[in-house]
């Protein structure tokens, strides 16, 4: 069976869920299968070690290799993904200058043994060359790398060009990964390279190169001429050099797959920004690439990118492997080199995968996802029995603990006034809780006591709280039921002065209500249509019956005063302005209420959005990210994509020139 490899930056691992077709099964193994692949190679993870979940890491069928950011959060991370019916790798780890350590181990890489290790790290010399510091290199989560009989794979996500904040780490990171597989070479090791490299070849890997050339006054041997851009070509087989190779680079060692497959083949991108929505106008760059050693060329069936997958800014590349490959003159199975010796020959399994299989790098090996424990097991051990019937009818120290605090809460209740001190005094003399004897003795000295002190009454176990009521307490009731309950007090507030003074009522809606002369009673409907133009309520709790006059409420409304009514007892009651009085207040204050609906409307309304020149299309909005005055500033522009051309076009389907300053939009109306 062929092989296929395939690289995709997902940009977000769980990004491509969100997008046609993977969001119908929203699994890793469907999303594999879809893709046709047997090794998988994905890029820009924006994950941490902690947000590994199952789904991602025990994918049935597959195993997953991960190397992730150790410091910074949601930034970059690679993963690879191998189908185990087709290969298992026999050495896995991170990085490339072998600086890490592997899992439950304080050794580098590059300090293993040589059957421990991949090997052909960059020297101590070359490391110093980069001049950055090594750890840091390889503590972005950027390179994994899996040996497999056949050859070394590695999962590359290179830094980009972040407006020439981070030139230096990019480039130390394209010479390591430059030394590490020339080194590779030397030791008579094939190479795979597969990823984001963030490095576009020539001009035809580029939508409108040489527009972008002439913004910047750039000419094509400035172009080649790159650091980074002149390594890359250097290292690969038919890459333009300009002028004379540098030293140690005098020869290619890697092979444009996807290139060599469709030569001259122009707008063969596998990037496109987002910002400005060029993918449907095929304005990107070709910067994911499959790269093999130059004598793995006859071994690739067939190479291309998938433009038409979703689910992020990048697409993913593909390249396939022959069933059957030539090994130094030999035809031999591609299973029997892409598996451990002795689980394949002739194409033919000998043994089935297991676990002892699996590298130490594994996220299956992971303490979070290995080290489970199954929670069946908490149910499947018998409880304990009792040895012997003896010990089982025995007395505990708990029971006599129990015992001792029944006999306390009997002279608690005996003696109300001593009561802090004999619980004191209870506790220090409980004995320490053992078996034998003394639990006994101290059980019947227990029961002695209690029943001295009351024989013939059994105290519950829990002592209850002393109140003065004796009757139990109604039940609360489901919220407010009438606008009565709103003035009636608290239930409870008299009984805790110690007097049964019945609480007062307000009277119900049928019955009329007391009023002096100069109020005015009506019935609760006419409240609701109306409205209550004051209500008084005591500021004082109800308190008993007095000889006294009771206290008379203020009502602060328009600097106006009201009088209230007051029942028998002494409990308020509603009064209403008159009539009179109500109609002067509304004919004083009136609120048109159109003009206070179209006011609200305008507040809390959408503003729409402006239209654009060309198409008379509704705009979008965007912010200026570039540093400078505008920076924040947000701005209209036609939502169209942008075309082929990468620029605003006039009288056509592409993204017009229309431009307009958030600050600057005032809506029609407004």
């Amino acid at each position: 069976m062929a092989l296929r490899i395939t690289t995709w930056n997902v940009n977000g691992i769980r990004n491509p869920f969100s997008y046609k077709p993977w969001s119908d099964t929203r699994t890793f193994s469907a999303m594999f299968d879809i893709l046709e692949a047997d090794i998988v190679i994905m890029q820009e993870l924006k994950i941490q070690r902690k947000d590994l979940r199952d789904d991602m890491v025990l994918v049935p069928g597959w195993d997953c290799y991960f190397s992730l950011p150790k410091h910074k959060k949601g930034y970059s991370g690679v993963g690879i993904y191998t189908r185990q019916s087709m290969c298992a790798p026999i050495r896995a780890e991170e990085g490339l200058l072998g600086s890490l350590c592997p899992p439950a181990s304080d050794t580098p890489y590059r300090d293993l043994p040589e059957d421990s290790c991949i090997g052909a790290y960059p020297s101590d010399f070359q490391i110093a060359e980069l001049g950055v510091d090594p750890a840091s290199l390889d503590a972005e989560g950027r390179c994994v790398v899996l040996e497999f009989p056949a050859f070394v794979l590695f999962g590359i996500y290179s830094p980009a060009n972040s407006n020439g904040e981070r030139d230096d780490y990019r480039h130390a990171f394209v010479c390591a990964m430059d030394i590490r597989v020339r080194n590779l070479e030397k030791l008579g090791k094939r190479v795979v390279l597969t990823g984001d490299l963030n490095i576009s070849r020539e001009g035809i890997d580029t939508a409108k190169v040489e527009e972008q050339m002439r913004k910047e006054g750039m000419t094509w041997e400035d172009y080649f001429e790159s650091p980074n851009r002149k390594i890359f070509n250097q290292l690969l087989e038919g890459g333009k050099v300009m002028g004379e190779r540098e030293e140690g680079r005098e020869k290619p060692v890697l092979w444009d797959v996807c290139r060599g497959f469709h030569q001259g083949r122009e707008g063969m991108y596998t990037h496109w920004e987002q910002k400005i929505n060029a993918r449907p106008g095929n304005f990107g760059s070709r910067i994911d690439y499959v790269l093999c050693s130059i004598e793995m060329k006859t071994w690739i069936e067939d190479s291309n990118i998938q433009e038409g997958l979703m689910g992020s800014d990048h697409c993913p590349v593909y390249a396939t492997l022959k069933p059957k490959v030539d090994l130094r003159g030999k035809e031999i199975d591609l299973r029997d080199i892409m598996n451990p010796p002795g689980m394949f020959q002739d194409g033919k399994r000998l043994r089935e995968w297991s676990t002892k299989d699996l590298t130490a790098f594994s996220g299956r090996l992971l303490p979070e996802f290995s080290n489970r424990r199954n929670i069946r097991d908490m149910f499947a051990r018998k409880p304990s029995v009792a040895t012997s019937k003896s010990n089982a009818e025995r007395p505990t120290a708990s029971s006599s603990i129990v015992i001792n605090e029944e006999m306390n809460e009997t002279q608690e209740s005996e003696h109300p006034s001593e009561e802090t001190s004999q619980e004191d005094s209870t506790r220090q003399s409980l004995p320490p809780p053992s078996t034998g004897e003394s639990t006994t003795s101290s059980v019947s000295l227990s029961s002695n006591k209690r029943s001295s002190s009351n024989p013939q009454s059994a105290k519950p176990l829990k002592k209850l709280k002393s109140s003065g009521a004796t009757s139990k307490s109604p039940a609360p009731s489901k919220g407010q039921q009438s606008l009565r309950g709103f003035f009636k007090p608290k239930e409870g507030s008299s009984t805790s002065q110690g007097t049964n003074t019945p609480i007062p009522e307000i009277p119900s809606s049928t019955q009329a209500l007391a009023s002096p002369p100069n109020t005015t009673t009506i019935s609760e409907s006419e409240q609701a249509i109306e409205g209550l133009t004051a209500v008084i309520i005591s500021d004082d709790a109800p308190s008993p019956p007095k000889t006294s006059t009771p206290k008379s409420s203020r009502v602060k409304s328009q600097g106006k005063q009201s009088p209230t009514t007051s029942t028998p007892n002494g409990s308020p009651s509603l009064s209403i302005l008159s009539p009179s009085a109500r109609s002067d207040r509304s004919e004083s204050i009136f609120v048109d209420p159109i003009v206070s609906k179209e006011s609200w409307s305008k507040l809390f309304t959408k503003k729409p959005n402006p239209r654009c020149e060309g198409h008379d299309e509704p705009c979008k909005t965007m912010q200026t990210k570039k540093p400078g005055p505008n920076c924040g500033r947000s701005f209209w522009i036609c939502s169209r994509p942008i075309g082929p051309s990468g620029a605003k076009e006039v009288g056509t389907e592409w993204r017009c020139g229309t431009f307009i300053w958030a600050s600057d939009w005032k809506s029609p109306g407004s």
